[in-house]
């Protein structure tokens, strides 16, 4: 009879954020996949556990998900657990969830801290529908496509960010969604745990400022305020760009892009009203 596989979330930052039931399971398999063994040790350690500990990350995942797979088939019990959060959500182990459950073994999870849930549940945006991306792409124009592609989802989005790219991205946000309203949240759950809201140029300058921007990222952006074919007159979307700080010139670009008219085009059109 195959044994069962575990998948198991672990804390995202404060090592108290795992359950009863997730230390109850470390402690009885005979085995843990983890992606580094020395972070994954820090928590056993804390909690008094002791069990053989097996690499399974992205570079060794396809050799190791079947040496796994043959241990579960005879009998073993082993839990995958990620460095921090819920293993699979933007980690790897898909490939062996997806051997084990073709193979007839039972993957039991055992839920827990997800930084995904957590920045949206305290983010102050709506949380009705969401779409998860994942980590944007690094290079400018493949993250401009990928934003375009959902610039009608009518949900936040939700996003994982490096921090040495937030800002270009934060750019990226304006240029290509508008002034929608955006949230980040920096090191969740950790002594320097921190969240920022506001407008997306206005977020954008506020962190330039900074001599450095440190931490992991979970980066959520507003729902459209303004639906395809709705949207507010010329004049008032402008008006509302410069009292929310946005430079004269970006808020003119901004409701041309939204409208589908050059700059010019709005220019004229602003001045005639005036």
């Amino acid at each position: 009879m195959s044994g069962t596989l575990y998948v198991v979330a672990t804390p995202i930052g404060n090592l108290e954020d795992i359950t009863l039931r997730a230390l109850r399971i470390l402690r009885e398999v005979d085995q843990i996949a983890c992606e580094d063994t020395r972070q994954t040790r820090k928590l056993l350690d804390r909690h008094g556990i002791s069990k053989p500990l097996v690499s399974y990350h992205e570079h060794n995942e396809h050799a190791r998900a079947g040496e796994l797979l043959r241990e579960l088939e005879a009998g073993k019990n082993i839990a995958v657990v990620s460095d921090a959060g819920t293993p699979l959500i933007a980690d790897p182990g898909y490939r062996l969830v997806a051997q084990a459950r073709a193979h007839g073994v039972t993957v039991s999870p055992i839920p827990g801290p997800s930084a995904l849930v957590s920045a949206l549940s305290a983010s102050g945006l709506a949380t009705d529908s969401f779409f998860f991306g994942g980590f944007l792409p690094a290079k400018t124009t493949q993250r401009r496509k990928t934003l375009e592609q959902m610039k009608g989802y009518p949900a936040t989005l939700v996003f994982y960010e490096a921090p040495h790219r937030i800002l270009e991205t934060l750019e990226d946000i304006g240029e290509v969604l508008g002034p929608r309203r955006v949230t980040v949240a920096r090191e969740l759950t950790k002594i320097h745990e921190e969240f920022l809201s506001g407008e997306v140029s206005q977020l954008r300058a506020a962190l330039a400022q900074r001599p450095s921007i440190k931490g992991e990222i979970t980066l959520m952006i507003g729902k459209s305020d303004s639906p395809a074919g709705d949207l507010m007159p010329m004049e008032a979307a402008f008006d509302r760009l410069l009292e929310a700080g946005m430079p004269r010139m970006e808020a003119m670009k901004t409701v041309a892009r939204e409208r589908g008219l050059s700059k010019r085009e709005v220019y004229e059109k602003l001045a005639e009203k005036k």
